[in-house]
Parts: C-alpha cells; sequence; structure tokens
C-alpha cells in the first residue's frame, strides 16, 4: 500500500519561507518520479515541481527561481524549499507519485498560508 505523508506546512509572512516535506512508502522510491501539486480554493490543482528518477527538475512558470525540489532516495523523502513566497502561493500542497494522468499516488496535503 502506498503512503505518503506531507509535513511542513503552515502560516507564513509574504517573503518568508517554509520547506515542505513527503515521506513515502510501499513503493521503490527511487525508480520513481515525484511532483508537488497544490490546489487553491476555487481552483484546479496544478503541477508545482517534479523531479524525476535521475533528478531532472521542472517547475511552474509562477515558482521558477523561488521553489526547489529535492529527493533524498536513501530517505524516500522528497522536499520543496519555497522562498520569497507570495500570498497567491496559498493553497494545499499535495505530494504525487507521478504516474500519469489519473494514475497518480497523492498524499493528504498540508496547507501553505501566506499572509501579505
Amino acid at each position: 500500500q502506498v503512503q505518503l505523508v506531507e509535513s511542513g506546512g503552515g502560516l507564513v509572512q509574504a517573503g518568508g519561507s517554509l520547506r515542505l516535506s513527503c515521506a513515502a512508502s510501499g513503493i521503490i522510491f527511487s525508480i520513481n518520479p515525484m511532483g508537488w501539486y497544490r490546489q487553491a480554493p476555487g481552483k484546479q490543482r496544478e503541477l508545482v515541481a517534479g523531479i524525476s528518477s535521475g533528478g531532472t527538475t521542472n517547475y511552474a512558470d509562477s515558482v521558477k527561481g523561488r521553489f526547489t525540489i529535492s529527493r533524498d532516495n536513501a530517505k524516500n523523502t522528497v522536499y520543496l524549499q519555497m522562498n520569497s513566497l507570495k500570498p497567491d502561493d496559498t493553497a494545499v500542497y499535495y505530494c504525487a507519485v507521478v504516474r500519469g494522468t489519473g494514475r497518480n499516488y497523492w498524499g493528504q496535503g498540508t496547507q501553505v498560508t501566506v499572509s501579505s
């Protein structure tokens, strides 16, 4: 059974930083691409950042230069370092094992709130 457990969300002022973590179990973590998604109220879930099994990364234009995704295969954990946070970054952030449309495994989500 695949389990993804996110942590690290919270309330932060604009310009601040947060680091999200996602611990995975039930999969061979090192061979799976991973991603961070977010969903704001009234909006569709969107990809924020992805990282391949080999460490290649990609980012949404809205977070390039501010967010960094990384992975530690020894700890079965993927991270999202978020700097220079803006109120528009407020959302529930989800970790995912990226398997294709409709086939991702999802975590329960962690709330990130950025106050102005």
